[in-house]
C-alpha cells in the first residue's frame, strides 16, 4: 500500500470543521496546560446525531461517507447509519478500527483513528504497509473520562507530536454520539472479520455497509450490548473484491455473524455469560448480519447471512 493518501490530512479538515461548529454539533471543546486540544463529544456535552456521524468520518481518516437515513426496515428503529468507503481497507483498518491500547492505572480505553497509522504500534501496519506522517493528529476514544497526562504524553511520544498539535475526541458509549459513532463502523467490523478469515486485504476495493442507530441506554451494559446488536442483527454489508469466485464465495459464507457458534443471543447476554471476559467470545461472533459478495472480476455475486429483526427487537428493548 503506498502513502499517496494521508489519512490524517483529510481527517485533520474534519476535526477542525467539529471544532468550529462545536455549538451547532453539541459538543465542548477544551484546551489543556500542555496545549492539548480534548473534544468532549458526551461526557458534559449533549452532543449529536451529527457529531457521532462527522466524528465517525473522521475514524475513517476522511476516506469514508457516514450518513444518517431513513428506513422502514426495522419498524420503530427507523433511522440507519450508511457508511461507505472507496478505500475501505486502509480508512477501516488503518484509521477506524480501534487497536491501539492505552492504560495508565485506572484509565484505559482503546485508540481509534488517524494517529494510529502516524504511531505503528501495532502489529497489523507491517501487514497494511502504510505509515502516515503529519504536523497534527487526532485519536478517538470510546471512553467517559478525559484522558490523564501520561496518556497524552505516551501519544506525543510515539506520534512525535507535540500535545498542542493533538486532538483527542471523547465519545462515551451511552452517549448519541458515542452510539452513532460506533454503529458507523459497521464496514470496519466486516473488514476486521476478512482479516480474521485471512481473506487478502488487498482484494478488496470497495465498500459499503448500512445499520440501524439503537435506542439509548444509561447503562454502559446495555448501551454496548445495543451498539453490538445493531451490527450483528441488522448490518447490512456489500464488498467489491477482486480474486477467484471460489475465494468471494468463501468469504460470504464466513462473513456472517450467524456463521459464529455464539450467534443467537443479545450480545449484553452473551457477556454476562462469559463474566464480561472479551476473550472468551467467539472472535468469529463480530461481524455483520448480511454479507452481499461481489466478484468484479467476473460479476458473480455472493450473498450469505440475514437480517435478524426479532433479535434485534428482543436487544432494543430490553
Amino acid at each position: 500500500m503506498t502513502n499517496q493518501v494521508s489519512l490524517n490530512a483529510h481527517a485533520n479538515v474534519l476535526v477542525q470543521q467539529l471544532i468550529d461548529g462545536k455549538e451547532a454539533y453539541r459538543v465542548l471543546v477544551n484546551r489543556l496546560d500542555n496545549g492539548c486540544t480534548i473534544v468532549d463529544a458526551g461526557i458534559q456535552a449533549a452532543g449529536s446525531i451529527e457529531a457521532g456521524q462527522l466524528i465517525g468520518q473522521i475514524c475513517m481518516g476522511g476516506l469514508g461517507q457516514v450518513d444518517i437515513m431513513q428506513s422502514t426496515q426495522f419498524g420503530q428503529y427507523s433511522t440507519m447509519i450508511e457508511v461507505r468507503s472507496d478505500a475501505p481497507v486502509l480508512s477501516c483498518l488503518a484509521s477506524q478500527y480501534a487497536g491501539w491500547a492505552l492504560q495508565h492505572e485506572k484509565f484505559f480505553s482503546l485508540g481509534s483513528g488517524p494517529a494510529r497509522a502516524i504511531a505503528q504500534r501495532e502489529d497489523l501496519f507491517k501487514e497494511l504497509n502504510y505509515h502516515d506522517q503529519a504536523e497534527k493528529t487526532v485519536l478517538v476514544l470510546e471512553t467517559d473520562k478525559t484522558p490523564p497526562l501520561e496518556i497524552i504524553e505516551k501519544v506525543s511520544r510515539d506520534t512525535n507530536i507535540q500535545p498542542e498539535n493533538l486532538t483527542f475526541i471523547l465519545t462515551p458509549t451511552k452517549s448519541i454520539a458515542g452510539t452513532t459513532q460506533i454503529v458507523a463502523r459497521v464496514l470496519e467490523v466486516a473488514l476486521h472479520k476478512a482479516h480474521t478469515l485471512h481473506f487478502p486485504l488487498e482484494s478488496i476495493v470497495r465498500g459499503s455497509g448500512s445499520a440501524p442507530l439503537p435506542p439509548l441506554s444509561k447503562d454502559f451494559l446495555t448501551a454496548m450490548g445495543r451498539t453490538n446488536d445493531a451490527i450483528l442483527f441488522g448490518g447490512n454489508v456489500q464488498l467489491e473484491v477482486k480474486c477467484s469466485d471460489a475465494e468471494a464465495e468463501k468469504l460470504a459464507r464466513e462473513l456472517p455473524s450467524s456463521a459464529s457458534k455464539d450467534y443467537g443471543r443479545p450480545f449484553a447476554e452473551i457477556f454476562k455469560s462469559v463474566n464480561m471476559d472479551f476473550y472468551q467470545i467467539d472472535p468469529m461472533l463480530f461481524s455483520p448480519a448480511k454479507v452481499l459478495i461481489t466478484n468484479v472480476e467476473t460479476d458473480k455475486k455472493f450473498t450469505a447471512g440475514k437480517l435478524d429483526e426479532a433479535l434485534l427487537n428482543q436487544s432494543f428493548s430490553d
